[in-house]
């Protein structure tokens, strides 16, 4: 038997253990049922189980859940317009939010790949101090596929950022 503030108190019958856990006003909670002799301690299972409870909720609150946010382009893309997909590119990344960037090849565009490539480079290396590439360019039938990964600084800035204000972007 182990008291509530963790001394043990040697062997005792079962019947010894409830009569000093009801003067203390606690439970009796086995913790070792497969030991000979069985293992109890003197607790409030109560206060034990709500505390548990916190601990988890306070793991579950410093959990960072990272999306993947998609942004499509097109190989023939104006100038203005991948300034403005840069713009949201570098919005998520500095949210925390992975980013897959997809450019789409219609009819025969599909036959100079490395346009799209050089396109994926551009903008990887214009939003080099807020992501870092998590997979390189790839062509995936009529589509050519990059992610984006926020950098760990940014991770911890957004983390921090989440724990100070309660309020949800």
């Amino acid at each position: 038997m182990i008291s509530a503030d963790g001394e043990q108190m040697g062997i005792k019958h079962i019947r010894e253990a409830m009569d000093y856990a009801e003067r203390l006003d606690l439970d009796v909670v086995e913790v070792a049922p497969n030991a000979n002799p069985p293992v109890v301690r003197i607790m409030d299972y109560g206060k034990f189980k709500y505390k548990k409870e916190q601990d988890r909720k306070a793991a579950r609150k410093k959990q960072v859940n990272v999306n993947v946010r998609e942004i499509k382009l097109r190989p023939k893309i104006g100038d203005h317009d991948f300034e403005t997909k840069k713009s949201h590119v570098a919005r998520f990344l500095k949210g925390g939010d992975k980013v897959k960037v997809t450019i789409m090849f219609r009819g025969r565009e599909v036959q100079h790949p490395d346009l799209g490539e050089r396109l994926l480079r551009r903008l990887s290396e214009d939003v080099d101090e807020l992501g870092r590439v998590e997979s390189q360019p790839n062509l995936d039938g009529r589509n050519m596929v990059m992610v984006l990964a926020p950098k760990k600084e940014q991770k911890e800035a957004v983390s921090e950022e989440a724990q100070e204000s309660p309020v949800r972007r």
